[in-house]
């Protein structure tokens, strides 16, 4: 059985991070061990007064203690990061338990939009941005990729500018960079990744649906990852990922008004795990 161990925060209510990133690993037949690095009592978007324990202490105590146990794994899979020392702490732990065969999958959450997160300020991107130079694979959005390279961030683009950034985001040091929510057109939206080792490009496009739910990034990561562990190309991570956030974006709209705080994914799991099985 593959082995994944993820680094973020925990939102004890709401649709994000580990409390997506856990379930749909799992579903995928991977093993999924967990480092929180905070916890709180609902993620930060469209809620106010939440709870919040910094753990960022933790993480090196659960590092020397696995060493002791000399565990391994597959893939470290980082997403939410919360301080700078949360990332120093993720870049040690990086280092301590990487190897020749297994990979670093960065999610530098921290933007949408064209804005940081609350709690970010101009300094946190380029921290992060050594996180990522670190990576074998990287995912952000343009907003956290914008913010990374020092560039500015549009509304507007076209896929020259798309492939720039890419090639940008693997010259900081990752093998392979992902774009995610790209759309050229209204009617389309889809993912964009650059393999620099071969130089080559490859999207994956679908229909647009005009509204957003907080967590889909997390999801379509999570798939992503658990994808490439189990062996499934590049390309067809790819497909598999955006098709299921898409999938799990139809499956709230009927109840959209009730749920904007997080998909109903757990409903669209079965054919995740159908589509794996195939």
């Amino acid at each position: 059985m593959k082995r994944i161990v993820t680094i973020q925060d925990v939102s004890c209510f709401g649709k994000c991070s580990i409390t997506v990133a856990l379930p749909i690993i799992s579903a995928m037949g991977i093993e999924c061990a967990i480092i929180p690095t905070s916890v709180l009592s609902t993620h930060t978007g469209g809620f106010e007064g939440f709870t919040f324990r910094d753990l960022s202490d933790d993480i090196p105590k659960i590092q020397e203690h696995w060493k002791k146990y000399a565990l391994k794994f597959d893939m470290i899979y980082t997403g939410y990061l919360g301080s700078h020392s949360q990332i120093d702490y993720v870049m040690d732990f990086a280092r301590e338990f990487r190897n020749d065969k297994n990979l670093l999958f960065v999610d530098p959450a921290m933007g949408d939009k064209g804005r940081l997160y609350t709690g970010f300020d101009a300094s946190f991107p380029p921290h992060m941005a050594r996180l990522c130079a670190m990576a074998d694979i990287v995912v952000p959005n343009l907003t956290e990729a914008s913010f990374m390279l020092g560039i500015e961030y549009k509304e507007q683009y076209d896929e020259s500018h798309i492939k720039d950034v890419l090639k940008r985001l693997c010259a900081l040091g990752a093998k392979i960079a992902v774009l995610t929510g790209v759309s050229y057109e209204k009617s389309t939206q889809g993912a964009v990744l650059y393999d620099s080792e071969k130089d080559e490009f490859y999207s994956y496009f679908t229909e647009n649906i005009p509204t957003s739910f907080h967590g889909t990034g997390d999801t379509f990561a999570s798939v992503f990852a658990g994808a490439l562990c189990q062996g499934l190309s590049k390309e067809e991570a790819l497909k598999v990922a955006v098709d299921f956030t898409v999938e799990c974006i139809k499956a709230t709209l009927p109840d959209a008004e009730n749920h904007a705080y997080g998909t109903k994914f757990e409903l669209c799991l079965p054919s995740l795990i159908n589509k794996l099985n195939k």
